[in-house]
């Protein structure tokens, strides 16, 4: 059983989209599982895990675990003075990941982080500013549609006309916080992690932006509180907003920490989107009842009938492969920095918006 969203690192099909030795990068500030997920995704794509950097020995033994061929770097510094270092992926506490992003710009490489990338309207401007004055990529690990088979899927369909335009998403992504002792402190101190809607709702403002083709949106009604972990006044337990896109859809999500501990992974990650024609239904991470061991199930109904496609395995994820290439000839076909950057800011807006429940 998967205890925790932290922990989540699929490995897929390798699909090198680079020679050995081309791309190399470095992973900088441990302190998040994801950072496993976002390398596996780069080395299957063809990158190359050169250097590790965090100040505690233990996390860069582990990593080193991972990732055999990476070197254990005296300092930060020493990473981003090495110019075979093409991109550095980060991990580092929510609040700090801007901070350590402008130290990667400033050095004269993209940078790739964990969601949320930011926790602040200023940190927001200020990723802007350095991405305008040297070119450089501020990239965001938005896992749960680019490292997720059937979100992947999904937005195949969706492209070639499956299910019309669409015109709404329904959104569901609990978690489970699993033995609170294995949760660093500061994933129970809001000014650190940003807020239920800025950390785990940034997926899903994310996947509206693309599912929806949205380039911007309104922050109608936010809400968060704290219902069953009173132990720790600082996290939100609870939170839900609705969206209005700028092309007249709409959106509404829920996330919690409220994932029961029969249930057989980390969180039951649904999403309802809704076509002129259509409509879709991802179970992302379990069938529930099945007992089956199964993932990654889209279902579709359309005027040709009903679907059901079980794509683990079967779709990939070339997102990463995409992004590799962006870095090295200056595209955007991963994702554009503008879309980056308006999930980024939506999410923090949705949780300096929202209204506290009970508690």
């Amino acid at each position: 059983m998967a205890v925790s969203g932290m922990n989540y690192a699929p490995k897929g099909k390798a699909e090198a989209v680079v020679k050995p030795g081309e791309f190399k990068i470095a992973a900088i500030a441990l302190d998040h599982g994801h950072i496993y997920g976002m390398c596996n995704g780069l080395t299957e794509a063809g990158a190359e895990v050169k250097w590790v950097y965090d100040p505690d020995p233990e996390k860069v033994k582990k990593f080193q675990e991972a990732f055999p061929d990476a070197r254990a770097a005296s300092s930060e510094a020493e990473v981003l003075a090495d110019p075979e270092v093409k991109l550095v992926c980060g991990a580092a506490v929510t609040s700090e990941r801007c901070a350590l992003g402008l130290r990667v710009m400033e050095a004269g490489k993209d940078y790739f982080t964990d969601k949320a990338p930011l926790t602040t309207l200023k940190q927001l401007e200020q990723a802007k500013e350095m991405v305008a004055k040297t070119g450089k990529k501020y990239m965001v690990y938005y896992s749960e549609r680019i490292h997720v088979e059937a979100a992947v899927y999904a937005g195949q369909l969706i492209k070639e006309g499956a299910i019309g335009r669409v015109i709404q998403v329904l959104g569901m992504g609990p978690h489970r916080v699993g033995d609170p002792n294995s949760r660093p402190d500061w994933f129970y101190e809001q000014e650190k992690y940003g807020g239920i809607l800025c950390d785990i709702g940034s997926h899903q403002i994310e996947q509206f932006l693309y599912f929806a083709d949205v380039k911007d949106a309104t922050v109608v009604k936010s809400q968060i509180a704290n219902y069953g972990h009173k132990d720790h006044p600082g996290l939100n337990d609870f939170g839900d907003c609705m969206l209005v896109g700028d092309n007249g859809t709409t959106m509404y999500f829920r996330v919690d920490w409220f994932t029961p501990d029969g249930l057989g992974t980390w969180g039951d990650g649904r999403m309802f989107i809704l076509g002129t024609e259509g409509y879709i239904e991802l179970r992302k991470y379990i069938n529930v009842g099945t007992g089956d061991g199964t993932s990654n199930h889209v279902f579709m109904v359309n005027k040709e009938g009903e679907h059901h496609f079980e794509v683990t395995g079967k779709v990939g994820f070339p997102y990463f492969g995409q992004l590799i290439l962006d870095c090295i000839n200056r595209t955007e076909n991963a994702m554009t920095q503008e879309h980056a950057f308006k999930a980024a800011e939506l999410c923090v807006k949705a949780q300096m918006q929202a209204s506290i429940l009970e508690r």
